[in-house]
């Protein structure tokens, strides 16, 4: 069903907007996401040809969400325009959109979520983003079975009337999807076992890792790519890439660094995709520093910082080791702007991924980070120890060595506390 739906989606191309100002919301922020929603629909190749912005007096309406007259506006609204879908930039229940879908029978209507669903599953690339996405789509499309074969029928030319077959199917299909769902619940718990085992991997190397997070089209690819000097997808669109990627990074001091790009974050995220994609964004959770990226010349970069923050929350990342980065520096800016995200933030860093400009300093402040939450022990190993040696130049830093006239070395390593622990015998004070 859902691959049929997708086709269906291919077809539309002129969209109507509509925002909804709930009581005591802002109408200027409503355009602002209002904007966000006509580049997700442009990323599908769906023109918003107009908006509508719907001022709500009191709770939302059951029926439309809107009234029943403003409803009636806006589907004259559709047919004056020509358009041929209704997009909500706020969540719609499964009976609301049904209720649309016979007001106007010709339209497809969908909000936010699907948009950003639909964004998801055109670039997902490798498996365990298509599984992730393909549940996040499951679980959106489970309680909306009845109104999409409906709508379905309507998109390859049958009538009214042939909803009936559809409905037939539904308790079917409904199985179906469940049965889905679990498969792929538990193909992922296998995805985050071996990520796991990746990630101990990791840790016995004793290599700091930090995660690269912010709003989808900050620049964080672009970032990667010039720390790493390796090449990584950077494209001046939302959610170019949606699967991590870790790169190694050289740093001032002969110090080595992993750094992941992880999946950019939107207004209104999906909750059932934070939940799907929560194996790829714990790399944030789990990461020893947070390096957050911001768009300098972005109008919106107050909410952009509080969107970011709110999900790395919702996910348990520790939001207090964090690196802030204003990128796009390059670009034309409003000076106020950085103004006030100096004094907000004086130990912001201000930079160009594009040009490289700024790209020292944010190298000195990751060596800083991924010195915090380790240890500096002194240690005396004795001559016949030539294995803990080894390790100590394999796999920790070495700040000090020398050896003493019994053949003994003295050794000052910083390192996590799995490392300490192997030492931890020979650990003397000075």
């Amino acid at each position: 069903m859902i691959e049929v739906a997708q086709e269906a989606r291919r077809r539309v191309e002129r969209a109507l907007i509509v925002g909804i100002v709930a009581p005591g919301d802002g109408v200027a922020e409503i355009h602002s996401q209002l904007d966000e929603l006509s580049e997700l629909l442009d990323n599908l190749g769906i023109e918003a040809a107009a908006r509508a912005v719907v001022k709500l007096k009191g709770p939302a309406q059951p029926r439309y969400l809107v009234g029943s007259g403003k409803a009636e506006e806006i589907a004259a609204m559709l047919k004056d325009l020509a358009a041929d879908c209704l997009v909500f930039d706020t969540e719609i229940t499964p009976t609301q959109q049904r209720n649309w879908a016979r007001l106007c029978p010709e339209t497809a209507v969908f909000d936010r979520q699907e948009v950003i669903l639909d964004i998801f599953a055109e670039r997902a690339s490798t498996r365990e983003a298509v599984l992730q996405v393909e549940l996040a789509r499951l679980k959106y499309q489970l309680p909306r079975l009845a109104g999409a074969w409906g709508h379905l029928s309507r998109q390859r030319g049958g009538a009214v009337k042939a909803r009936g077959e559809g409905e037939a199917q539904i308790e079917l299909d409904r199985r179906q999807i469940k049965m889905k769902i679990s498969h792929l619940e538990t193909e992922l718990a296998a995805v985050r076992v071996r990520r796991a085992s990746a990630r101990k991997s990791r840790e016995r190397r004793a290599v700091p890792l930090g995660a690269i997070v912010g709003y989808t089209n900050a620049g964080k690819s672009s970032l990667l790519k010039l720390l790493s000097g390796k090449e990584v997808l950077a494209e001046d669109k939302l959610f170019a890439t949606l699967d991590p990627m870790t790169r190694q990074v050289e740093l001032p001091g002969n110090r080595t660094v992993l750094l992941t790009d992880t999946v950019g974050f939107v207004r209104k995220l999906p909750h059932d995709l934070v939940e799907a994609f929560h194996s790829t964004l714990e790399e944030a959770v789990l990461a020893d520093f947070l390096i957050l990226v911001l768009d300098l010349t972005s109008p919106d970069i107050d909410e952009h910082w509080d969107t970011t923050l709110a999900v790395l929350r919702e996910l348990g990342a520790d939001t207090g080791k964090v690196i802030v980065v204003f990128n796009k520096i390059d670009k034309p800016h409003d000076e106020l702007a950085v103004l006030r995200a100096r004094t907000l933030f004086p130990n912001g860093i201000f930079m160009s991924a594009a040009t490289g400009a700024g790209a020292d300093e944010l190298r000195s402040a990751i060596a800083e980070a991924a010195g915090r939450g380790r240890k500096v022990v002194h240690l005396v190993l004795p001559p016949a120890r030539h294995d803990l040696i080894a390790l100590a130049h394999a796999k920790v830093r070495v700040l000090e060595e020398e050896y003493r006239e019994d053949g003994a070395l003295r050794m000052t390593i910083s390192a996590n506390d799995f490392y300490c622990d192997k030492f931890k015998e020979y650990q003397v004070t000075l």
